[in-house]
């Protein structure tokens, strides 16, 4: 059990019988009244984001989430398979499981397996990773307007914009966490 009290962007706790990652919180101490502690969780079953409010000094169960290294092997259909690095097990998940993830994931790729008592929430990926541009516009000499980007597709059919001067073939850093572009590789 934890305490509403001490929470910290991050941590994960149970509430409710579902499992929730604490992104943000705030205390609050109203001149009229208990404080309270108002927090936004996200659902690591369902990744939907749920804003709550606890009365202050409240206790809630805290979740011990495992992580280990897992490798990406290969997709079948809507089954993605996954192999972990110390045992060799190999597993599955669905397209749906992971719908954001797909963006970034390439064959042999190492991330990390999120689970709970055995059962697997998901992956979290590195915060940036490197992806080849298959498809872009040609840049126009001229064209070199301040901050001006294009359209570019990388690999794994992720649409992301770029600075002018990238072109097909080249290789790019992008961040995983809002999908962007960071810099070339």
């Amino acid at each position: 059990m934890i305490s509403v009290n001490d929470f910290k962007t991050g941590l994960t706790v149970q509430v409710d019988n579902d499992i929730f990652t604490v992104i943000d919180f705030q205390h609050v101490k109203p001149g009229k009244g208990a404080a309270f502690v108002r927090s936004k969780l996200k659902n690591l079953r369902n990744g939907n984001t749920v804003e709550k409010t606890f009365r202050a000094g409240e206790t809630i169960g805290r979740a011990i989430i495992e992580n280990r290294g897992v490798s990406y092997l290969y997709a079948s259909g809507t089954e993605h398979t996954f192999m972990d690095n110390e045992t060799y097990d190999q597993f599955t998940l669905t397209s749906d499981q992971l719908e954001w993830e797909l963006n970034f994931l390439k064959e042999n790729m190492n991330v990390k397996i999120v689970s709970y008592q055995g059962e697997i929430l998901g992956i979290d990926l590195p915060t940036s990773v490197e992806l080849k541009v298959i498809e872009t516009e040609p840049s126009v000499k001229g064209n070199t307007a301040q901050g001006a980007t294009k359209n570019a597709k990388v690999e794994t059919g992720l649409n992301v914009q770029v600075p002018l001067f990238i072109n097909e073939g080249d290789v790019l850093l992008i961040d995983t966490r809002e999908g962007k572009y960071s810099s070339r590789a």
